[in-house]
């Protein structure tokens, strides 16, 4: 993948993203900030827990740093989307259970 498809893809997954994350947001009392290049996730907890969601085009993946760890998407034609390779998750289901884990309530993306 190129670099302009890399962006073209990247940038709709997270414009995507970005829009569910503002009505969960809403409703589980989260902020939402950033854009296309980086979306961030701020919780109002006594560690001020951020969650970074950002695209690495050198890597060709978008990376998830979250709950200590590092999550890396990388694309899958065969998903037709993000896919976290060791688990097989989309982005979607990634942002999903880290939500859930950090909320302690189910979250679904």
């Amino acid at each position: 993948m190129d670099e302009h498809e890399f962006r073209k893809r990247s940038d709709a997954a997270l414009d995507k993203l970005k829009q569910r994350l503002l009505e969960l947001g809403d409703a589980f009392g989260f902020e939402v900030e950033g854009s296309g290049e980086r979306l961030e996730l701020l919780f109002e907890d006594a560690d001020g827990t951020r969650f970074v969601i950002s695209p690495n085009s050198a890597a060709r993946q978008i990376w998830i740093s979250a709950l200590t760890t590092s999550f890396k998407l990388g694309w899958s034609d065969e998903a037709g989307g993000w896919q976290l390779e060791k688990t097989g998750e989309s982005l979607a289901q990634v942002v999903g259970r880290i939500l859930t884990q950090q909320l302690r309530t189910t979250v679904v993306l």
